[in-house]
This record gives structure tokens, C-alpha cells and sequence, in this order.
């Protein structure tokens, strides 16, 4: 029985690490999107320029992800999780002292190459500590780690960007991931798995060949993606510039709507475990965005007040499949392959998220919000019908 509830602490130990790894990460990464008030207002970029800088830690992700998870596959959480996180505080700090916003932008995009370790790293560790029966409301609480890191940077980095400047404001991702960065090194245990050399054949084969299955998740969750990076990166500057908002409150909202979101993510990763599947609540999800997308736009377009209640909705919905997605492909691949699954996974995500914000920034400029939440919603549409059947699940 001690060693049960040994065994039992150590798990929840792990997912509270592996939550607070991936947040820290998420601060540096989402962050970037709240200096777009001071660029666009203060440093007088338009939207496509400001947009373009908020996506550089996107961009640098999409160049690591897969191999990240590759290192993960051979080496193991630990050393991915430490490392990946000691050198995103180390990239925050260098932009945050740097003169130049080119400069800034290149450290934004070297730390995207650093945060990317915590996508794979993270979710690996949750999946090969958790029984099957569980996995989904603890991936889905793992993946509340990207909202509350949205939430915690909308409230702390557009304030200090906006009173201090955009180095100062890039000071406090610096210091959370370096704290991160201690927490892993010291407290991350490797998950039990079989060696390489015991393992089936089939545990050890290439997942991509042979079906489309993987294929399908990645495209679907590209698809979906799309309006949930949409409103993430825009619905500061929209409640500043478009509804007349101070920062502080703006920042209020965004961190209550991404609170929501976080819950959400929970719920749908318990929906799927009593389901016990995992793609079929995709389905529903997708349907939910496109029509909350489409009601964002009419509301915006009329001018009414429920447009903020349907933003905040919008948010919920849009990020709850995630998880869901990338519990399914970690239990698919297995633990010999997962790792550089879950790299594609975000790497096909973020390439997606690294190139909308300068589009849709573009889109907003010339045809203005209502249009741009409506193209949005285009996007689950599309999605529905290529969600795949549930595959029988590997435990």
C-alpha cells in the first residue's frame, strides 16, 4: 500500500512539473502576442509587422520540434525538459536587453528553438506515468499549461510593456523559465518504459507507414489551430483599439477567458476518458468553433456587447481539442515513436500559428475584424469530415 501511494504522489508530482515546464514555456512563447499594443501604438508598427514579431518564437519552434523529440525518444524527459528550459530563460534574457528590435526578434526565435522542448518533452512524461484510464484529464490538465500561460502573460506583459518597454516586459518570461529550468533538473524522473532492445516489432515500427491515421490528426488539428491562434493573438489589441478597453482591463479579460479555456481542456479530456476514445469528441468540437467563430463575427459586426461573452466562449471552445489530439497520437505511437510524433504534431500546429497572425493581421487591416473572425470559422468546417475513427488503443 506505501508503495502505491509512493507510486501515486510521484505520478501527480510529475504532471505538476510537467504542467509548470510547459507554461513557463508558454509564457515566452504566447507572450511575444501582448507586446503588439506598444509596437502597434507606441513603436508605430501596423498589425502585419507587429503580428510577424509575435510569431518568431512560432517560427523558431517549427525548426526544433521534431528534433527535440527525437532527443527525447533516445535520451529520455529529464534532460530534455532542464536543457530546453535553462536555454528559453537564456534567449528571454538576451531579447530583453537588446537594442535592436531585429535583435529582439532573433532571440524570440532562437528561444522558440529552446521552448520547443517542452511540447514533446512534457507531454511524454504525463502519458508514460498515467494509466490509460486516465490520461485524458491529465493531458487535458497538462494542456491547460498554454491558456494559463496566455493568462499569466496577458496580465503581467502588456502592462510592463506598456509602462516600461519591451525589454523589461521580456524580463519576466526570462524568469520563469529559468526557474523552470532548476525545478525539472532537480525534480524530473524518467517514466518506466521497456529498453529498446526488449521491445516488440511493431512498437518499434515507423507509425507514419502503412495509414493515414497520423496524417489525419495532424491535418485536423492544423485546421482548428488556426482561429484559436486568431483569437489568442488578437483579442487584446481588439478590446484596446476596436472596444476601447485600458490595457489592465484588457489583460483581465484575456486571462479570465484563458482560465476558461484551461477548465475546458480539463472537461474535454475527461469527456474522452469516460468515452474511452479520443477523436470522436473532436467531431463535436470542431462544430462548436466554426459556429462560435461565425457568431463572433456577426455580434463584431454589429457593434453588440454579447460580442465579449462570445469571444470569451470562442476561447473556450477553440483550444479544448488539443489535448485530445495529442493524447491520441502518444498512444498510438507508443513510446519508442511518441516523441517525434508529438514534434510533427506541434510543428504542423505552430508552422500554422507562426504564419496567421501577419495574415489575419493583414486580413483585419484591409477588411477589418468581423470579416477575418468569419473567414475563422471557414477553418473547423473544413476540419469536421476529416476527423478519423478511433483507432483500438495501445496501453
Amino acid at each position: 500500500m506505501a508503495v502505491d501511494a509512493i507510486s501515486t504522489v510521484r505520478r501527480w508530482m510529475m504532471l505538476v512539473i510537467a504542467l509548470f515546464a510547459t507554461l513557463s514555456a508558454n509564457v515566452f512563447i504566447n507572450g511575444a502576442a501582448f507586446l503588439i499594443p506598444t509596437l502597434h501604438t507606441t513603436m508605430g508598427l501596423d498589425l502585419a509587422k507587429s503580428g510577424l514579431v509575435s510569431a518568431m518564437p512560432s517560427f523558431g519552434m517549427v525548426v526544433t520540434l521534431i528534433a527535440w523529440g527525437y532527443v527525447v525518444d533516445r535520451v529520455g524527459e529529464r534532460f530534455v525538459l532542464s536543457v530546453g528550459s535553462a536555454l528559453t530563460a537564456a534567449a528571454a534574457l538576451a531579447a530583453a536587453t537588446a537594442h535592436s528590435l531585429f535583435v529582439v526578434g532573433v532571440f524570440l526565435f532562437l528561444g522558440g528553438m529552446a521552448a520547443a522542448s517542452s511540447n514533446s518533452a512534457s507531454g511524454r512524461l504525463v502519458v508514460g506515468w498515467f494509466p490509460p484510464h486516465q490520461r485524458g484529464l491529465v493531458m487535458g490538465i497538462r494542456q491547460t499549461a498554454q491558456p494559463l500561460g496566455v493568462a499569466f502573460g496577458a496580465l503581467v506583459i502588456p502592462r510592463l510593456a506598456q509602462s516600461h518597454g519591451v525589454g523589461v516586459a521580456l524580463l519576466f518570461p526570462a524568469i520563469v523559465c529559468g526557474v523552470a529550468a532548476v525545478v525539472c533538473a532537480v525534480a524530473v524522473a524518467d517514466p518506466p518504459r521497456p529498453p529498446r532492445a526488449e521491445a516488440p516489432a511493431e512498437h518499434l515500427a515507423n507509425p507514419y507507414r502503412g495509414s493515414a491515421l497520423l496524417w489525419r490528426i495532424h491535418a485536423v488539428s492544423v485546421l482548428l489551430v488556426v482561429p484559436q491562434c486568431v483569437v489568442w493573438t488578437f483579442t487584446l489589441v481588439w478590446l484596446i483599439t476596436d472596444r476601447g478597453w485600458s490595457a489592465q482591463a484588457a489583460g483581465l479579460m484575456v486571462m479570465f477567458a484563458q482560465i476558461l479555456g484551461a477548465l475546458g481542456r480539463i472537461a474535454a479530456g475527461r469527456w474522452s476518458d469516460r468515452l474511452g476514445l479520443r477523436l470522436r469528441p473532436i467531431r463535436t468540437i470542431a462544430l462548436a468553433a466554426a459556429a462560435s467563430m461565425f457568431l463572433l463575427a456577426l455580434t463584431d459586426a454589429l457593434h453588440s456587447p454579447l460580442s465579449i461573452a462570445v469571444m470569451v466562449a470562442a476561447s473556450v471552445i477553440t483550444v479544448s481539442d488539443n489535448g485530445l489530439a495529442f493524447t491520441a497520437i502518444a498512444e498510438i505511437t507508443g513510446p519508442f515513436w511518441s516523441g517525434r510524433a508529438l514534434g510533427a504534431q506541434n510543428t504542423s500546429q505552430l508552422l500554422t500559428t507562426g504564419i496567421a497572425p501577419p495574415l489575419f493581421g493583414a486580413l483585419i487591416g484591409v477588411l477589418g475584424y468581423p470579416v477575418a473572425f468569419a473567414v475563422c470559422a471557414l477553418f473547423p468546417l473544413v476540419a469536421f469530415p476529416l476527423v478519423p475513427t478511433d483507432p483500438p488503443r495501445r496501453d
